[in-house]
Formats: structure tokens, C-alpha cells, sequence
């Protein structure tokens, strides 16, 4: 196997990553991560990293591990530097793919772990990070001891007879965890260039079987869904009187099939008559590319093509921009018409900074504050009108002007989510 090991086969399908351009804050932060490397990196800083990531209630290990290359300032990244500098030496590889690519070297150790018939211990790394298949093809759950617990399906590993406690599921732990970052220390310090790329496919294939994150799942899409997966939509609004003067849209998606070079746009928002096309800008990693529409009076086509076509499991970040020249017309809500694979569970980070899932945030003019707002769900148009009685969840206070609301349970394809608002009265 290339950078040192004897390379063996795997099952798991995974995909070449691109090359991109590296800027002068990225040759800081490789010649920073060389340093690094430099140094001896201990058994003992391995292991604080790996349970440092396995205690994580908010997020799977490849986010944290990801974020730790792209932030070298933040918690992530002090927290785990044993296990990402060493991958410095992918210094042309986007910090996606490095993250890939420690992701399939924690992957591939810790099936090596379990191939010397120590079933216990590999189980029980697996439920630590969160590795698919969880027992009965579930997801793993949140916490470390709810994982352990989930353990204690599997039959004839943890003892002839379910465990009634977690407490074996420790046991294995505290001994896996010290062997695996034996293993890690060595084996990440003997790589090459060409070896961690070896990782980056068992990485990516182990993330895309993992899918079903904090075990929410999507609903089919429909043959004709747009080919993505969006992993995060913040969708800012700021309102002229009573309209949506500007709709500015963040999204961070993974492509559902080889050759996805672009995305449809449409703003929808709540018309008092049927809804038309509102004029879209391409404002990063994008360009707007139109077209007529098929029909005479049909309206205009709008695509925001991406900078290259994107391979499966690939991921992407771009931002658009809606502007609304009817300024006259009354908004009744803010919609988002999921017209792809889904969007994930909401997240938001400690300060309230929406992290994953699809965020809607409304800026009301000052003249024009609404009397209560509310936020739906796969509602029909007649439903999502009708005010939730006092005291109901869906209710949104509006603060000094500002409403938001992130949809935790996840969204599925087909369906549509948004805050509507009852004006007060002329």
C-alpha cells in the first residue's frame, strides 16, 4: 500500500476529489499544519482527540474534522490537531478532502482492530464514531451513552445474554480507544502524499452510507427532483413595507449523482394572487444562466451554474440573491418549496449561528412590523393562513424587527416550509 502497509481491498465505493487553488491564508494554515507534523505526535494527544470527537453531542465526526482543517483557529481545531496535521501533506487538496481523508484512516483502523476477533471492540469504536450499519440498521443516536446502549442489541458479542448496563461497552472502550490511537499515531506518521490519498475514498463512502444523520432520513424524491442533498439553507429576507424586497439564499449541498453542474432557482414567497418568477443574482460560486420558458407565457428559466460539474457525494457552498420590484404587492409568508432530496435536521451552534439545516430569517421594515408570525410545515396553502392559537410552538416573537426559525426535524422533498405573518390592521 503506498506510504507504507499492505494495501487491502475494500467494498466501499467512493469518488476522486478535485484540486483547487490555494490562497495565501491556505499556504499560512499548510505551512502552519507542516510545523506541526514536525513535531512527535504522542499515542497520548491521539487519544484525547479521538474521545475529544466521540463525545460530540451536536455533530458527526467528519463536520468537526472538516471544520478543524477549514478553521485553524477554532475549538475543533486545537482540540483535534493530532489527528488532522498529518494530512498537511495534501496541501492541494481542498480541506474537505483532507478531512476525507483522516476520516478514512480512523475508518480503515478501526476495522483492522476488529479483524483480530475482537468483535467487542471494533463495535464499540464503530458506536463511538458513529460508523454505519448501528445495530438493526438504525442511526446511531446523540450522546456516547445512548450509543453504547444501542450495543446492547447485538446478540453474542457483549456476553451469551443482553447486557442489562452499559457497563461492559465501557470496558471495551477504555481499552479500544488507547489501541486505536496507537495505531493512528504510527500509521499517520509513515504516510506520503499518494498514501493519505489512498483514505479519501474509504472517507467519503463511509460519510455517504452515514447519510441517515441523527436518525432523520429523507422521503423519496420524485423522478424529477434536482439531483442535491442540502445539508445547510439560511434564507435571509429583508421586507419593504409589506413585500420581500430581497431574499438572499446561503446553501452547502452534496451532489446525488455524477456531472451536477448547477441548480433551478424560483422565489416563491406569499402572493395575494397566483406566484410568478422574481428576478434572481448569482452572488458566489455561481453564475445565472437563463433560458425562455417551453410554452409561450411560461416564465423565464433561471439556473445558477457551479464553477465545475460536481461528482456524487461531492460537496458545494454558493449564494444567491432575489430581488422584488412589485413593492406595492402584500407578502402572506415566506416559503421554500423543496424541490430536491431534502434539507437535514436543523443545527444551530452555541451564539444561535444556523450550522445545518434550512434557517428562515425575516427583516421587517420599521414602518411595517406584523402582528404575530408563525412558522409552518408541509401545510396546503389554506393552512398555513390560519393563526396557532396562544401559546401554540409554531408562534415566533418578533424581536426589534427580526424573526427566524430553524426547522429541526429535518425537510422532505415534495413539501413546503416557511414563517408566515398576519399584518395588523390599516
Amino acid at each position: 500500500m503506498p506510504g507504507g502497509g499492505r494495501r487491502r481491498s475494500h467494498r466501499c465505493l467512493g469518488l476522486p476529489g478535485n484540486c483547487r487553488s490555494l490562497s495565501v491564508e491556505d499556504v499560512v494554515t499548510v505551512e502552519m499544519d507542516r510545523e506541526r507534523v514536525d513535531e512527535v505526535v504522542s499515542p497520548g494527544e491521539v487519544e484525547d482527540a479521538l474521545r475529544w470527537l466521540a463525545t460530540r453531542k451536536e455533530g458527526e465526526p467528519f463536520r468537526f474534522l472538516r471544520y478543524a482543517i477549514e478553521e485553524p483557529a477554532s475549538q475543533s481545531a486545537a482540540a483535534l490537531r493530532s489527528l488532522v496535521a498529518p494530512s498537511a501533506v495534501l496541501s492541494a487538496e481542498s480541506p474537505e478532502l483532507r478531512a476525507f481523508a483522516v476520516w478514512g484512516l480512523v475508518a480503515d483502523e478501526i476495522g483492522k482492530l476488529g479483524s483480530a476477533g475482537d468483535s467487542r471492540r471494533r463495535n464499540t469504536l464503530m458506536a463511538a464514531f458513529r460508523i454505519p450499519p448501528a445495530p438493526g440498521e438504525t442511526a446511531w443516536k446523540g450522546t456516547l451513552e445512548d450509543r453504547f446502549d444501542q450495543l446492547r442489541r447485538l446478540r453474542g458479542v457483549f456476553g451469551e445474554r443482553p447486557p442489562t448496563t452499559t457497563a461492559p461497552m465501557h470496558k471495551a472502550w477504555k481499552r479500544a480507544v488507547g489501541d486505536l490511537a496507537g495505531c493512528l499515531a504510527g500509521k499517520s506518521a509513515s504516510l506520503d502524499e499518494q498514501g493519505w490519498r489512498f483514505y479519501i475514498d474509504i472517507g467519503r463512502a463511509v460519510e455517504v452510507a452515514g447519510d441517515e444523520r441523527g436518525g432523520w432520513k429523507a422521503r423519496a424524491a420524485s423522478k424529477g427532483a434536482q439531483p442535491v442533498f442540502v445539508e445547510r439553507m439560511v434564507v435571509t429576507v429583508v421586507m419593504h413595507r409589506r413585500t420581500a424586497l430581497r431574499r438572499i439564499t446561503e446553501r452547502d449541498i452534496v451532489a446525488r449523482e455524477d456531472g451536477v453542474d448547477g441548480y433551478r432557482v424560483h422565489a416563491l414567497t406569499g402572493w395575494t394572487h397566483e406566484p410568478e418568477e422574481i428576478p434572481v443574482t448569482a452572488l458566489w460560486a455561481c453564475r445565472l444562466v437563463t433560458s425562455p420558458g417551453v410554452q409561450p407565457g411560461d416564465p423565464v428559466r433561471a439556473r445558477l451554474r457551479f464553477r465545475r460539474p460536481l461528482r456524487q457525494g461531492e460537496r458545494y457552498s454558493f449564494v444567491s440573491e432575489a430581488l422584488d420590484g412589485e413593492l406595492d404587492e402584500e407578502r402572506l409568508w415566506i416559503n421554500v418549496d423543496v424541490d430536491h432530496h431534502g434539507i437535514a435536521p436543523g443545527m444551530c451552534a452555541p451564539d444561535g449561528r444556523p450550522v445545518a439545516g434550512l434557517t428562515l430569517q425575516i427583516a421587517f421594515d420599521d414602518q411595517c412590523v406584523p402582528e404575530t408570525c408563525w412558522w409552518y410545515a408541509e401545510q396546503t396553502e389554506y393552512e398555513r393562513r390560519c393563526r396557532p392559537p396562544d401559546g401554540d410552538p409554531h408562534l415566533l416573537p418578533v424581536e426589534d424587527g427580526f424573526v427566524r426559525h430553524t426547522f429541526i426535524d429535518g425537510c422532505h422533498p415534495r413539501e413546503n416550509y416557511g414563517i408566515a405573518f398576519r399584518w395588523k390592521s390599516s
